[in-house]
């Protein structure tokens, strides 16, 4: 195909990759279709190779990792101490590897913190720098590439085998999301990458962003420092309830057991005419008073302009709330309500 790349304006988070190919809403309406791929090769994929490098993550991350097999994949993430979210990661574990890919820009502090938390385990870690990253709206394992399946949560399609704790399993903070997000994450060899998208219909940052915004999903570059795995729908899908300890298990087990995380994953639907999109970290008020903050946001072929936002739990879901001159109505995509506390 010889469709032209439009690149990123600079505020748009994924740069050195396509914004759109000139038609972005249909685009995105291919991608809905379950057709099309999408660039993400600014993304960063690290392999970890050696005996320990499962039990290994499975030690240091939220998820239970250690018995994946060949073409298997998880999501999970490594927390801080007190349980906020510092990264997430999408893990594949093939021929005798195991791939990690992760935010843009997050390379460096990546790198840092595995190597640190090395300690004796027999394990190498390096930069795949010679590895893409390909979105593809087919949740299926590929049967040349390494692939990353999307949670089950994400499609409405299931639970996540994720075990369960004094406070339930992960089905108590799912309510129905606006639109679904299913799909993979292939892993392509740079000198390949043209060639492959050459024979596919391709869409750009723009579309998968829209999608993904659309159906509830947020991403690492969407979240704060304060971001809590409860808040945000990753519990199941990117946290185990019941598995070995992890640095910050303590403080998951304690709010999913005990407590109501203190803010809920929103989709804002904005008042239509104004092109002005709301950018991350951009207050979201009710009346003068602050009740949460903005994640992403982008023009959605079918819902309009939308944005994901992190608003305090006690906010009445059907009041209408403002960022700056624009006023939007809220959809909850978790339920933080239901607690054994």
């Amino acid at each position: 195909m010889n469709l032209v790349a439009v690149p990123p304006s600079p505020e748009v988070l994924d740069q050195g990759i396509a914004w759109h190919f000139g038609a972005p809403f249909e685009e995105q309406k291919a991608l809905s279709a379950a057709s099309g791929a999408v660039d993400l090769s600014n993304k960063v994929v690290i392999k970890l190779t050696g005996a320990d490098r499962l039990s290994w993550l499975d030690s240091i991350t939220s998820h239970a990792v250690a018995k994946l097999t060949n073409g298997q994949s998880a999501t999970t993430l490594i927390l801080s101490p007190h349980g906020h979210v510092e990264h997430e990661l999408h893990v594949i574990e093939f021929a005798e590897t195991c791939y990690l890919i992760a935010e843009t820009g997050t390379a460096e502090t990546l790198l840092s913190h595995l190597t640190k938390m090395k300690f004796m385990a027999r394990i190498d870690i390096e930069l795949a720098a010679d590895l893409a990253v390909v979105f593809e709206p087919i949740r299926e394992i590929s049967e040349t590439y390494p692939s990353w399946l999307t949670p089950l949560e994400f499609g409405e399609l299931g639970l996540t085998a994720a075990g369960s704790s004094a406070g339930g399993d992960q089905s108590r903070y799912l309510i129905a999301r606006p639109a679904k997000f299913i799909g993979r994450e292939i892993l392509i060899p740079k000198s390949a990458l043209a060639d492959y998208l050459s024979e596919r219909a391709v869409a750009g940052s723009w579309a998968y962003n829209a999608l993904r915004i659309a159906a509830g999903v947020p991403r690492l570059a969407d979240l704060d420092h304060k971001t809590l795995p409860h808040e945000v729908g990753l519990i199941g899908a990117a946290v185990h309830l019941s598995k070995g300890c992890y640095r910050g298990q303590e403080s998951v087990a304690r709010l999913h057991n005990l407590g109501k995380p203190p803010r809920r994953l929103t989709l804002l639907y904005l008042e239509a005419g104004d092109n002005e999109l709301p950018s991350k970290g951009d207050e979201v008020k009710l009346a003068d008073a602050s009740v949460g903050v903005i994640c992403s946001s982008a023009q959605h072929f079918e819902f309009g302009p939308i944005a994901l936002a992190l608003i305090k739990r006690s906010l009445d879901p059907t009041a209408t709330v403002t960022i700056g001159t624009q006023s939007a109505t809220q959809q909850p995509i978790i339920n933080t309500e239901s607690s054994n506390g």
